[in-house]
């Protein structure tokens, strides 16, 4: 499916791919995310980490009556305050496709589908005499 836009030059068609690239990547750049999830969990695996040519994959965008609607499926890191780093993304996901498509979205809603927490490497140096 995709958007299209009439402007005074002409037609644009935006593909929802698209549009979930520009969402996933403005989320994967905000604080206390780790990556994200794969929509279809079942299909696809447990919250498998998605590398970033596979932001689409958890991004879902939807359109009804000229309104759009993106779900996000993320996994973010141990010890963030999950409330503000969810409040981050839905606000930077809003002001990059407004300021990089030029689409109002109506609403962002997202779906934490796991922690990850990072284990710090020790690294040991060894003295042999």
């Amino acid at each position: 499916m995709s958007i299209e836009l009439r402007t005074k030059y002409g037609q644009i068609d935006i593909s929802n791919e698209v549009i979930a690239m520009v969402a996933g990547g403005a989320a994967i750049d905000c604080y206390g995310i780790v990556g994200m999830a794969s929509k279809n969990q079942i299909k696809d695996g447990l919250t498998d980490i998605l590398r970033k040519e596979n932001f689409s994959r958890g991004v879902l965008v939807r359109q009804k009556e000229d309104r759009i609607h993106i779900d996000m499926y993320i996994i973010v890191s141990y010890g963030t305050k999950i409330s503000e780093v969810a409040h981050n993304v839905q606000t930077k996901v809003k002001y990059t496709i407004h300021h990089t498509i030029g689409l109002s979205v109506d609403s962002v809603n997202i779906y934490v589908q796991g922690v990850k927490s990072y284990e710090p490497v020790v690294r040991r140096k060894y003295i042999v005499y």
